[in-house]
């Protein structure tokens, strides 16, 4: 997908512009290179409910030259009302002279980087990567997946399902202009038979997936973020458990990943993405299913700054 360059003011850039900064190969590639950085520094992040079911989420992060917070609401209420579920900024500074570097959109990075992780993870630990990749949600995530993955990892068929039907028929039609083949399916469960890859890009308000899952399956799990929130029943994730393999993205997800937890696992545990990608880790069964929970972190979005800065330098005209 093509975005023309634009900006709002010096050094702050719209959603556009902010997706143009973050090519998917290139962000999973730069999000690998942060788990091999040891000069990352990641406090734990504050959130802070808000009234009516929303939080305020404080994320900051740092490396060796670039320091940046993620400040951003999640308003689940937004659902279906033309509002985004989140909204904020993502504001990068230059740590030898503290100056501001750039403000990125909030809800972009966090979807473009969320849909990078699985990538990445997708990459190391999907039996079958051809697809078809099945998502479940036509949200912002649904679409930003299908862009991951058709674009990131070649993967030609793609089948949908949502609660609306006219979400996932648009969801459909942006997914067929990325030249893959689309086949939008009413019985999230009944696909999973048909689809190795599988992404759950849900707002977990209640559990979509309970099926078997194939023994060559891959499933990102993203939706769930807290220990009440679910999008996997617990005897899916129990039966990845027991015949295949379950990875999650950070050690926080002891404390966050609601799917897990609600199925008794302990989750503090399991291998870390960190130690997929940087080794040495091999799937404790290499013919079964793997599951990979992805909860948010923000080294993530300290990586989408990295890029970002990297690409508008070389976007500068030379002098």
């Amino acid at each position: 997908m093509s975005f023309a360059p634009s900006t709002l003011a010096t050094g702050t850039l719209d959603a556009a512009a902010t997706a143009q900064r973050l090519p998917w190969s290139a962000l999973a590639d730069e999000i690998a290179e942060l788990l091999h950085d040891s000069t990352v520094s990641v406090p734990p992040r504050s959130v802070l409910p808000l009234a009516q079911g929303g939080s305020l989420f404080l994320m900051p992060a740092t490396d060796r030259s670039v320091a940046m917070t993620k400040l951003i609401t999640f308003t689940p209420a937004n659902a279906g009302t033309g509002r985004p579920s989140i909204q904020g900024d993502v504001v990068v500074f230059d740590i030898a002279t503290g100056a501001r570097q750039l403000v990125l959109d909030g809800p972009t990075v966090t979807a473009r980087r969320t849909a990078a992780i699985s990538l990445l993870a997708a990459r190391h630990l999907a039996p079958s990567p051809q697809g078809p990749l099945l998502i479940v949600g036509a949200g912002v995530q649904g679409l930003a997946h299908a862009e991951a993955f058709v674009l990131g990892l070649g993967v030609k068929e793609v089948w949908i399902t949502s609660r609306s039907a006219a979400s996932a028929e648009t969801l459909a039609m942006q997914v067929r202009a990325l030249g893959a083949q689309v086949r939008v399916v009413g019985d999230a469960n009944a696909a999973l038979a048909h689809c190795p890859l599988v992404a759950a890009c849900t707002t977990a308000s209640s559990l979509v997936l309970h099926a078997t899952p194939r023994p060559d399956a891959f499933i990102t799990a993203v939706g769930a973020f807290t220990p009440t929130m679910a999008e996997l029943a617990p005897a899916l994730c129990l039966h990845v458990a027991q015949h295949g393999s379950i990875v999650v993205d950070t050690a926080d997800a002891s404390h966050e990943a609601g799917d897990l937890l609600q199925a008794g696992l302990d989750v503090a545990a399991l291998p870390v993405l960190r130690d997929v990608v940087c080794g040495p880790w091999a799937p404790r069964t290499p013919a079964g299913p793997v599951l990979f929970k992805s909860c948010g972190w923000a080294g993530w979005d300290l990586a989408a700054a990295r890029l970002a800065l990297r690409q508008g330098a070389a976007q500068r005209p030379a002098t």
